[in-house]
């Protein structure tokens, strides 16, 4: 049997099946767009002309500028994420929904460094992309106000790098604004994770995508990439019953860790439960412990997508 047979929905195995182009998601996705919004969009075209020069008079598209100031062209410009703007006084991160930070932090790693280089390379990748979304209907840039806040200044010590990580992440946080986090290897959930945690009064809970479960109490005698998850649920209002992991499995996974997630009595859902139960199988799972969550943080390992 083929791929496109084993894996394909039902329906697309249906010999002669008929549609009408009105009932397509693509047509509503299509009426979608003409409700967004593009106030914004305008308004980075006029700031861009008024920050870097109107183009050369031989220019035809005026909202071209002289200088790149926004999101075009997709290979120039300053790399922030997604290009939106970068926020250099951190004070005034209240004046945004989302604010983008890196942890260039790679000192947490047992074998290959290099994590460090993360927060560049994803806004490097993220240049090529837009702010809009077809299928999901949505235009971040119109609908969401995002800044990107630089990288947190890490040193060649973990635990004061952790201090440093969890200020940052706190400090979003008291403002009102959500953190996201390019990290970085893996040990910085845990410091992460505590700077959610101080700011919120009832629990956290802990949505981790990886291949690894992470929750050792040490490795190699310190608290490192591996062992982020077992510090985090020590924090009193994250515990262990909070932390739901996806995708575990494969040869990678210490023993260690297992021992702690079974005594704990963590949730953990390996790549055969969520082809069994479906894609949203960990989303199903976070809805039956909402009552137990006042805030959710996700984690995404690198990892995740290994065989």
């Amino acid at each position: 049997m083929s791929f496109y047979h084993s894996h394909g929905g039902r329906y697309r195995e249906q010999e002669g099946m008929s549609f009408q182009k009105e009932t397509l998601d693509g047509y509503f996705a299509a009426l979608a767009e003409a409700k967004l919004p593009k106030t914004r969009g305008e308004e980075e075209i006029r700031r861009a002309i008024a920050m870097g020069l109107e183009a050369a008079d031989s220019i035809e598209d005026r909202t071209i500028s002289c200088f790149s100031r926004g999101e075009l062209p997709h290979w120039a410009g300053i790399n922030t994420f997604l290009k939106m703007p970068f926020l250099e006084n951190v004070h005034e991160v209240d004046q945004f929904d989302i604010a983008i930070l890196g942890v260039p932090f790679d000192i947490g790693t047992t074998y290959r460094p290099g994590t460090r280089f993360g927060p560049q390379a994803i806004r490097r990748i993220s240049a090529l992309y837009t702010t809009y979304n077809y299928e999901l209907g949505v235009d971040l840039r119109e609908q969401v106000k995002i800044c990107d806040l630089g990288d947190v200044f890490t040193i060649a010590n973990i635990e004061k790098s952790f201090d440093q990580i969890t200020k940052a992440v706190s400090h979003v946080m008291s403002k009102g604004t959500m953190p996201i986090i390019l990290g970085g290897d893996h040990a910085i959930g845990y410091p992460c994770l505590r700077g959610v945690a101080e700011n919120i009064d009832g629990k956290v809970g802990i949505i981790h995508l990886d291949r690894h479960v992470d929750t050792q109490e040490k490795d190699m005698d310190e608290r490192m990439h591996t062992t982020p998850w077992f510090h985090a649920t020590n924090i009193p209002n994250a515990p262990p019953s909070n932390l739901v992991q996806i995708g575990i499995g494969g040869w990678q996974v210490p023993r260690a860790g297992v021992s702690v997630a079974r005594e704990r009595g963590t949730t953990i859902l390996t790549m055969n439960d969520v082809e069994r139960l479906g894609i949203n199988a960990g989303g199903y799972n976070s809805g039956w412990r909402q009552k137990a969550w006042s805030r959710t943080r996700s984690s995404i390992s690198s990892t995740a997508g290994t065989a």
